[in-house]
């Protein structure tokens, strides 16, 4: 809670720097490249980010076709180090292998690689933007699957008071509230929001035992966010982000609880050089407990107590657009990261106290070209290359009964260097259709929690590895565009990656599992996406087909070699029917499917294929104020996300169940 005092404190003594008269103040960054063209891109709009049945981004997310996270659990249910995302198959991690930016900034956990969806209100964003493929260089390291961009709402696209209340099933409570308007020779943008609910017993019904109870969480997020005119040409917008989420797993001994403060500030100069500078900086500090169950589930210890994972990231980053005429446009830069985390711990079975974790750092610059000799034609190159450190590495163990020290490894430094490249093509034949196809190459250093962070998932147990290597992509897509008329969209891409050391929980022993390189991961696919507007309607979907095998040799060969990654479905699909009217009734109804994949690196765990219903209805009764109906899961489908436990006493655990919701809302112009 004091990161989110600190937060709203920092707003306070925002200066005014000019006299901005008629300067239009848009909060954004340059202009997206012309050479966006020739790659993969999804669009969510504001209309779809706050109309989804859980007012949940992650959930919004699975419109695009490929995206994942680890787990099909959202961020109310799922253990917060298994909130990551990827694109295209690249599964088996919970650390992300896509970058995430919010307003261009980098919002994967410091210590983690996951991602804190609970403190993202889809209601502070007006769009996202989805890149697949990776080596995005000019965005930085860590882009493998693809490039997902948070941009927050603008002048013009929020309302200047916004509130709303909702109560639902398991007595679940979601609120929001924020006001923005001019500020000084700018805007700015005060909101919070707050969910808390009883929760639901992840354990299915058929494998609970006594000890098995729902599963609360309580979640709260504060954000301020300002843009400021210095002079004609030149913006400044700052951010600061405060989040505080509290869950447990649903047997005693396992809070986790995760705080957290970001702040960014960013000056954008859209003079005869374009240019951008920005600096960020992270806090969070985590905590987790972990327990045994005995068979039958008819009794619960603890076993392994993370009580504090503090980590902290910094960065900054510089690019300049130099003029170069109507036809070429040049993108330079460089930018900087470092992370540092460590996990305390406390061990029951060997009384050890636990002290392990290091620090991160990569520098990089980049350089990317679009070329536009003609409207039918666009070509664009990029590269970059990276200085990679891994530091201060140490592993420490203590009895807290003798006194006497395990172990204190201290690990030797590394460092390397790191290529990043992409390019691409697009073509336009005919007015509605464009042919476009990309070559890319990429790279992720390790998390600190994988280096570094030992877990527990009910019986099964996961070892750190301080020896993990960066990870590597290389791929190549093709695809087409066709836009016959305005509102219609058609698009299909064929892809192939190859993931080499991709990092991946691989099975030691029954119940024990090490963070280890893969030789490969191998990823080919198809991607189909398709949305039709007419009027107040619109019909949107999404379909992808992922054949994605493991490639292992060594001892992991017999056991690995042609598998598929764990947790990465053959299908997903996702269609949208939605209605929506300024100041009148708006409504939609949503079908997911997920086709069975599984919970471990063996393939021996099968988790089942999955349909799921959700809708949001929302009609005007007063002036500025409206009534809200919302479904989630409403067929109430069994939707597994985990297997633990012995062979033939498995234990399956579950994502939401139906929850339905009723609220009220306000929105002011």
């Amino acid at each position: 809670m004091r990161h989110l005092i600190l937060t709203a404190a920092l707003l306070a003594p925002t200066p005014a720097f000019a006299d901005a008269g008629d300067i239009i103040v848009t909060g954004t960054g340059l202009a997206a490249p012309a050479g966006l063209a020739a790659y993969d891109v999804a669009v969510i709009d504001r209309d779809r980010l706050t109309t989804s049945a859980s007012g949940r981004l992650e959930d919004v997310l699975r419109d695009v076709a490929g995206f994942q996270q680890f787990r099909r659990s959202d961020s109310r249910s799922a253990h917060p180090t298994s909130q990551g995302a990827t694109l295209r198959g690249l599964g088996g991690n919970a650390s992300a292998r896509a970058l995430i930016l919010l307003d261009g900034v980098p919002q994967t956990d410091p210590f983690g690689g996951w991602i804190p969806w609970a403190a993202y209100d889809p209601a502070r964003l007006g769009l996202v933007r989805v890149t697949r493929g990776g080596g995005s260089g000019v965005s930085g390291p860590g882009a493998l699957a693809g490039t997902i961009e948070l941009m927050s709402a603008g002048p013009g696209e929020i309302a200047p008071v916004w509130g709303g209340i909702a109560y639902g099933s398991r007595n679940s409570v979601d609120a929001e509230a924020g006001v923005s308007g001019a500020l000084g020779q700018g805007y700015g943008m005060l909101s919070a929001s707050y969910a808390r609910g009883d929760g639901f017993t992840p354990i299915a019904a058929e494998d609970r035992g006594p000890v098995d109870r729902p599963a609360f969480y309580e979640q709260a997020s504060l954000s301020a966010r300002t843009a400021f005119a210095i002079d004609d040409t030149t913006e400044l917008q700052a951010n600061l982000l405060g989040m505080v989420d509290r869950r447990d797993r649903g047997v005693n001994f396992t809070p986790n609880r995760n705080l957290g403060a970001d702040a960014s500030i960013r000056l954008v100069g859209r003079g005869h050089w374009g240019w951008e500078a920005a600096a960020w900086a992270q806090l969070r500090e985590f905590s987790s407990g972990f327990a045994s169950v005995a068979p039958g589930r008819t009794s619960v210890s603890p076993s392994l107590d993370q009580y504090a994972v503090p980590a902290t990231g910094l960065g900054a980053r510089f690019e300049i657009r130099p003029p170069l005429g109507d036809t070429i446009e040049l993108r330079i830069g460089g930018d900087a990261r470092q992370t540092d985390g460590k996990t305390k711990e406390f061990v029951y079975s060997t009384s050890r106290l636990r002290d392990a974790g290091g620090r991160t750092r990569t520098l990089g610059a980049f350089a990317e070209a679009s070329l536009t000799p003609s409207d039918a034609l666009t070509l664009t190159a990029g590269a970059r290359i990276d200085r990679w450190q891994i530091e201060n590495g140490h592993l420490f163990e203590q009895s807290t009964i003798t006194g006497v020290i395990a172990n204190n490894t201290r690990f030797t430094d590394r460092s390397g260097w790191e290529p990043t490249a992409r390019g691409g093509i697009a073509f336009r034949p005919a007015q509605a259709i464009t042919l476009r196809s990309a070559a890319y190459l990429g790279w992720r250093l390790p998390s600190l929690n994988e280096l570094y962070r030992p877990f527990r998932v009910g019986a099964d147990s996961t070892i750190a590895n301080a020896l993990l290597n960066p990870e590597r992509l290389k791929g190549v897509d093709a695809g087409v565009d066709y836009r016959p008329l305005p509102g219609f969209r058609l698009s299909a891409t064929a892809f192939y990656n190859q993931l080499d050391d991709a990092i991946a929980n691989v099975t030691l022993a029954p119940n024990s599992r090490q963070r280890q390189n893969l030789d490969a991961i191998r990823s080919q696919g198809i991607e189909l996406e398709a949305e039709a507007r007419h009027g107040a309607w619109r019909l949107s979907g999404s379909w992808t087909l992922i054949d994605a095998r493991v490639r292992a040799s060594g001892p992991q060969a017999g056991a690995l070699d042609g598998l598929r990654p764990a947790q990465t479905p053959r299908h997903q699909a996702s269609a949208t029917l939605a209605y929506s009217r300024p100041e009148s009734a708006s409504a939609s109804i949503t079908v997911r499917h997920l086709a069975g994949q599984f919970e471990d690196d063996q393939n021996i765990r099968r988790l089942n294929a999955a349909t799921t219903v959700d809708a949001a209805v929302q009609w005007p009764v007063a002036r500025g104020f409206s009534i809200e109906a919302r479904a989630e899961n409403l067929a109430n489908t069994l939707v597994e996300t985990g297997i633990s436990g012995a062979p033939g006493a498995e234990i399956i655990e579950r994502a939401t169940p139906r929850t339905l919701w009723i609220g009220l809302r306000y929105s002011g112009r």
